[in-house]
């Protein structure tokens, strides 16, 4: 019986880590110049929403040990991918849209990572408060972020880089506590050679 390759989960895990770093970044930049150029900001966040849905697909189809760090990622991915080409295309007008849209997206991730502390608690993962404080202070800026679209637009892109810089954290959180590589991993069904000459026995 043949390991199974490690490649597709390293692959998400480094790609989840450098994506989370980036959010943290921008996060910081927004925090940091809460004037920057609406169309600057709508192309940048646009990029980094496309690449990180593409790594939550990749992690979701990767197929990690535990099964609980990218369950959910399949549909997160899709949506970020959606909104990122929707920035991309209007990246101007759509504030107001994207703020609502990514406050929804990061209060259902928050709310899905506490479910993800939970399991990794019954796993035995011994850092799992760590994901479950992340993802209740995020959820809660998702929230803030959902319901307070129309603030002054410096306040705005302040709460926006917290939120981010949040999610970022909370994902690194994640990745780095719930996901496990082994090298020798085995796959998750046997393999077994049938013959008639058995009695039709396996």
């Amino acid at each position: 019986m043949k390991n199974r390759s490690n490649a597709p989960m390293r692959t998400a895990k480094i790609g989840y880590i450098i994506a989370s770093a980036a959010l943290c970044l921008f996060g910081i930049l927004l925090i940091v110049m809460p004037r920057i150029s609406a169309s600057i900001f709508g192309v940048a966040c646009g990029m980094l929403l496309i690449v990180f849905g593409c790594v939550r697909l990749v992690g979701y189809f990767s197929r990690d040990l535990y099964r609980l760090a990218f369950q959910f990622d399949f549909p997160l991915g899709i949506l970020l991918i959606a909104l990122g080409i929707i920035m991309l295309i209007n990246p101007v007008s759509l504030i107001t849209f994207t703020c609502i849209t990514l406050g929804i997206y990061i209060l259902s991730d928050g709310l899905f990572k506490i479910q993800i502390a939970v399991e990794s608690r019954k796993f035995g993962i011994g850092k799992w408060w760590l994901i479950l404080a992340s993802a209740i202070i995020t959820a809660i800026f998702g929230l803030i972020l959902l319901f307070r679209p129309g603030e002054g637009s410096n306040l705005l892109m302040i709460l926006l880089g917290i939120t981010l810089l949040c999610e970022g954290i909370l994902n690194l959180s994640t990745v780095i506590t719930a996901v496990k590589i082994v090298k020798n991993q085995k796959p998750d069904y046997f393999e077994t050679d049938y013959s008639e000459n058995d009695g039709g026995k396996f």
